[in-house]
């Protein structure tokens, strides 16, 4: 899956939170919005990218993270 867009990061991220435990959800899934709002406003490409790549990085370690337990 390709994610080049804030908005696909968005979606892909709440999709990713559906896996988590439930207790640890809503947590997340207010992370991920306040997340999405503060950086509403970045215009530069490539601090676009910089951003989604790290998420996505961020999202696979918490995701492993949750796994172990």
């Amino acid at each position: 899956m390709s994610i080049n867009t804030p908005q696909q990061l968005y979606k892909h991220l709440l999709r990713c939170i559906r896996q988590l435990p439930g207790e640890a959800q809503s947590y997340y899934r207010n992370y991920v919005r306040q997340g999405y709002i503060s950086h509403s406003d970045e215009t530069d490409p490539e601090r676009i990218q910089q951003i989604i790549s790290r998420a996505l990085e961020d999202a696979e370690w918490i995701l492993k993270k949750y796994k172990k337990e």
